[in-house]
């Protein structure tokens, strides 16, 4: 039975690479992965998904108003998909993460979504929190905070590299 899963953790925890490792391990044995990822997101380039340490690969855009049911029914008119794998999965609608369900439900294709869970100051971004909600399987990805201790919020920083805790305080 394919299952929903929602790997999330902090910023620079190797979200994108994990998601990049686990699609390359599925194309290395001969099957077929669909990589998608929000439109706006071109920071490794339009149409791809990239890491910090230089992995990438071309990603399927979606915007908040695809159906991605009907998206990825789309690409399995022109091959088989074996895996579905979702960068920056925060940004997901409502709607989205149980089209994802049915994804895995209906089509029995497994979905791995890798994002934020949180944002700045502590709050679900939607996507998440649907995520939480109706994932089969949920996943921390531990990092490491600039103190040296587990990191458990993603921190806003200026163009000049100076960060806020917006009144937040730390729990140590």
């Amino acid at each position: 039975m394919a299952k929903l899963y929602f790997n999330y953790s902090t910023m620079n925890a190797g979200k994108s690479t994990m998601l990049l490792q686990a699609s390359y391990n599925y194309r290395e044995r001969g099957m077929h992965t669909a990589i998608l990822a929000p439109a706006f997101d071109d920071r490794g380039g339009e149409k791809t998904v990239s890491s910090r340490i230089g992995l990438q690969a071309a990603a399927v855009p979606f915007d908040a108003t695809d159906n991605l049911l009907e998206l990825i029914r789309d690409l399995l008119k022109k091959q088989s998909i074996d895996c579905v794998f979702v960068d920056e999965a925060q940004f997901l609608e409502s709607q989205q993460v149980k089209q994802l369900s049915d994804v895995a439900d209906e089509l029995g294709i497994p979905v791995l979504c890798y994002g934020l869970r949180t944002d700045f100051q502590g709050k679900l971004f939607t996507g998440s929190q649907q995520l939480l909600a109706w994932a089969d399987d949920l996943t921390e990805i531990k990092t490491i905070c600039h103190c040296g201790q587990k990191a458990n919020m993603v921190l806003r920083i200026d163009e000049d590299g100076k960060w806020s805790d917006m009144g937040l305080k730390s729990k140590s």
